[in-house]
């Protein structure tokens, strides 16, 4: 039976730089979080200069490595075998595409077919919800500050346990009579909230799901419209008579605020939002709405009207059992910032602009 606790350890070994082991059911892996290793904690972790180092398939791809039989498989994580020249620095070119382009790479690398799937799979989900970039030492064995298994990361991925903690009045601008919601689930730390607006009248609520942005609605960023498209939902939904905006713990498109900076960055050497997350490493959308369904399903509303562009919000909605009666579009103006931005949401990912 999985423990939530032992996900929670693993996040936090990782973020320290310490070793965590994950067990699948074909096999196990220790690993060490590239981005935070240091020659020391390298020397202590694989002596004998030994470790192979484990990528995404995204970031695999972007690397040319694609084209070898064992990285050919779409999805599936890449293993780089070790050779002497492959260091710490040189490792870390390999996991962060910060410098990709002026420092183009010497490799020829080779790569290994990966035993331990599963494990492997969950170590790159693990890398995301820790918010690192998606790069690995591993080894078959050693000694680890935390061990963790393929089922309690998928168990810290779902939202099976979420309750309601706390509520309160809030009266916000554009809807004074408001009331905030707090969710919490024992796997994850992540608190989301709910405003609701208004109250029932038995109709579908016009609901608003938004991912945080703290570049976008707290400090007022123009590359992107995630700001202006809050408030302009706060209003529509208090404008509807009653609705409920979710507001949803998942930084950059579920990948985290450090590593949505480091696509802001490669965005400036000219790459859009799709190509910036794949050269990460990362899925172009890593959000799970899932957790969206459960938190209405609590509200006690399975029927709603969306407002959203994105019909993978829609899809996701309804696959997790809540009927969407209306999507009702979301559409802002554009500024001479996140123009582009926007197009490529359109042209890229399937945003009805």
């Amino acid at each position: 039976m999985s423990d939530p606790r032992d996900a929670a350890r693993a996040i936090d070994a990782l973020r320290r730089g310490w070793p965590v082991r994950i067990d699948g059911s074909d096999g196990g892996l220790v690993l060490l979080a590239v981005e935070r290793a240091d020659d020391a904690r390298l020397a202590a972790f694989d002596p004998d200069g030994t470790a192979e180092l484990l990528l995404s398939a995204e970031r695999g791809a972007i690397l040319k490595l694609a084209n070898q039989r064992d990285a050919a498989t779409p999805g599936q994580p890449v293993l780089i075998e070790r050779v002497p020249w492959l260091d710490l620095p040189a490792a870390l070119a390999l996991a962060d595409p910060a410098n990709d382009l002026a420092n183009p790479f010497k490799g020829p690398y080779r790569t290994r077919a990966v035993a331990a799937v599963e494990a492997a799979s969950a170590a790159l989900t693990l890398a995301r919800v820790s918010g690192l970039l998606p790069a690995f030492f591993v080894r078959a064995a050693g000694e680890a500050a935390a061990q963790v298994t393929a089922a309690d990361i998928a168990a810290h991925e779902r939202e099976d346990d979420l309750a309601i903690v706390a509520r309160a009045r809030l009266p916000v601008g554009g809807a004074e009579n408001s009331e905030i919601i707090a969710f919490r689930s024992p796997a994850d730390a992540a608190e989301h909230v709910a405003l609701v607006i208004g109250a029932s009248d038995g109709t579908p609520p016009l609901v608003r799901l938004h991912s945080e942005c703290l570049t976008g609605d707290v400090l007022g960023s123009l590359k992107c419209d995630c700001g202006p498209q809050l408030h302009a939902a706060i209003e529509a939904i208090a404008q509807s008579g009653w609705g409920i905006l979710l507001y949803l713990r998942q930084e950059g498109r579920g990948i985290g605020l450090i590593n949505k900076l480091r696509a802001y960055a490669l965005q400036d050497q000219g790459f859009d939002t799709v190509e910036s997350n794949l050269r990460l490493g990362f899925a172009v959308d890593a959000r799970d709405f899932s957790i969206a369904a459960a938190m209405l399903r609590l509200l006690g509303q399975d029927r709603i009207r969306l407002l959203t562009n994105n019909p993978a919000k829609v899809s996701a909605l309804e696959a997790a059992g809540v009927t969407v009666v209306e999507r009702v579009p979301h559409k802002l103006p554009p500024n001479p910032h996140n123009a582009h931005y926007l197009d490529v949401k359109r042209d890229r990912t399937g945003h009805l602009l």
